[in-house]
């Protein structure tokens, strides 16, 4: 009688597929995770809380399954959060979207940055990124046949800043959408009113759409504001504006996020989504509108992060790093010349197994993967976890 073994090759044999993202593998933040639990490291690498959310969401929630809210919501996303959401920007930027037409509901913020490319580029169109750009750009440009055009931040007295006079070089007559993201992961830059003027003139008399990722859009300090594409009418008018209550409201696990755009661009960002994801959770739709009746909790958010992010970088103070500026996000960079020549890559890993703090190297971040010496720390974290890692970052 013949073996498992003896017969295996008998078994029939899976097709070969051919990938359409070759170049993609494991993403640095789940590397970085795996490493960090394995090591019995502090997580200061992938970017959520280690803090819970407020109970009486999660009891709005309970509300809205005993409601009975537990079957498909309307494809666009349940009406009473999308006329929360619509009177949200509203009252915060100023500008009228219309619940019905220009407000969709997502399965979080990553769902609607691709469907938003998904749905408006083309086999050979050309996409503008930013770098370091978030990670899940790139890839979805690739599956949608379009071709991503990096341009560089430079790095000045006051930190990243885009330079526009190159965003304005890379731009040609194939380009069909920049893609901006402010608050900036992972710089923790922020855009301010001339950089939204000088994309303006970047774009006016063109087609060129615009996919600003606002999903740090409470995370802004220093008495700053955030300038949300939604101020600017012009450019409003030719943007697809996303956002995250995972990262408003400490629940990256419940993957909802929304999509602002003009109804034009809706209708085809609906066409796409119907048949990408169709619906998102209804109960928690429903338990999230009931708890946007009170802004005091995104309102007070750039405090609460502000108070951390201070706690971090006055502890990174009296260590080797040298600590960059930090206007929004929950994110701090830091350079390491004064410590290591090695590369990012291996310096993060240096960090996370043997001084068991675990860091996302901002080479990651690049298409090419530019080294600048530069690291990424998450200070979403509950004081004490941030005071532990401080306490080893100081023996570096």
């Amino acid at each position: 009688m013949n073996s498992r073994n003896d017969i295996g090759n008998d078994l029939p044999a899976t097709p070969v597929l051919t990938s359409r993202l070759p170049a993609v593998g494991t993403t640095v933040f789940t590397r970085m995770s795996t490493l960090a639990a394995q090591s019995g490291a502090v997580n200061l690498g992938q970017g959520f809380p280690d803090f819970p959310c407020e109970r009486p969401l999660l009891q709005a929630v309970t509300d809205a399954m005993l409601a009975d809210f537990n079957q498909y919501p309307m494809m666009s996303g349940a009406p009473v959060l999308r006329h929360a959401i619509a009177a949200k920007i509203a009252t915060l930027y100023g500008h009228d979207y219309d619940a019905d037409s220009a407000i969709t509901v997502t399965a979080g913020a990553t769902q609607a940055l691709t469907t938003a490319i998904l749905c408006s580029v083309h086999p050979g169109d050309e996409v503008i990124v930013i770098e370091p750009v978030y990670d899940s750009y790139v890839p979805a440009i690739n599956l949608a046949g379009g071709v991503a055009v990096g341009v560089q931040m430079e790095m000045g007295a006051a930190g990243y800043a885009v330079p526009w006079a190159k965003v304005a070089a890379a731009v040609s007559g194939k380009t069909r959408m920049i893609v901006i993201n402010t608050p900036h992961n992972p710089t923790g830059s922020v855009l301010r009113g001339a950089d939204m003027h000088a994309l303006a003139d970047i774009v006016r008399g063109t087609n060129i759409l615009i996919l600003s990722d606002e999903v740090y859009e409470h995370m802004v300090y220093d008495g700053q504001r955030h300038e949300s594409v939604c101020r600017h009418p012009e450019l409003a008018a030719r943007a697809f504006v996303v956002s995250s209550f995972g990262k408003t409201y400490h629940v990256t696990g419940w993957k909802l996020g929304y999509v602002a755009a003009p109804p034009a661009l809706t209708a085809e960002f609906r066409k796409v989504h119907q048949y990408n994801v169709f619906s998102v959770n209804t109960p928690m739709q429903h338990g999230v509108a009931s708890y946007m009746a009170d802004p005091k909790p995104y309102l007070e958010l750039p405090a609460f992060y502000q108070r951390k992010r201070d706690l971090f970088r006055d502890g990174l103070a009296g260590t080797r790093f040298e600590v960059l500026p930090a206007d929004g996000t929950y994110f701090q960079c830091v350079r390491y010349d004064r410590i290591s020549t090695q590369t990012e890559a291996e310096f993060a890993e240096w960090l996370t197994t043997e001084i068991k703090v675990a860091a996302i190297p901002v080479s990651a971040f690049y298409q090419q993967g530019k080294e600048s010496g530069i690291v990424r720390f998450c200070f979403a974290k509950k004081d004490e976890t941030l005071a532990l890692a401080l306490e080893r970052l100081a023996k570096v």
